[in-house]
């Protein structure tokens, strides 16, 4: 086995792992990141209903503009940003943190320390 195929063998592992463990409610949604090279993307996830109640990302029409770059953590930091005033919006105020099986640091940790800045509790 390759070494890329090993890494990405044990992230997927990961990810599993970590959703068997975790679930959103309607209260309580699933806030899952996921990251490309180019862009990083975040939802708010009602695993009951199977509905994803709002969405943010670098490619959202509100950051297309701002962001010159989306694969950095100043443009993880505004999704982050961005996806807690839509919680706002939506009355939401805690969520369920779902890492998609990458490390918490770098742009995953700019998304959710954003999101807690704005008031997003998890």
């Amino acid at each position: 086995m390759t070494l890329i195929k090993k890494k990405r063998m044990s992230h997927l592992r990961r990810r599993k792992r970590i959703r068997q463990k975790i679930s959103g409610t309607g209260n309580r949604p699933r806030l899952s990141v996921f990251r490309s090279l180019k862009h990083i993307y975040a939802q708010l996830i009602d695993d009951e209903l199977g509905v994803t109640i709002t969405e943010a990302s670098t490619l959202s029409p509100e950051l297309k503009e701002i962001v010159e770059k989306g694969g950095n953590i100043e443009a993880a930091q505004r999704v982050g940003a961005l996806l807690a005033q839509k919680a706002k919006q939506h009355e939401i105020e805690v969520a369920i943190f779902d890492r998609g099986g990458h490390l918490y640091h770098g742009r995953i940790r700019a998304l959710a320390e954003a999101a807690r800045e704005e008031g997003l509790k998890f």
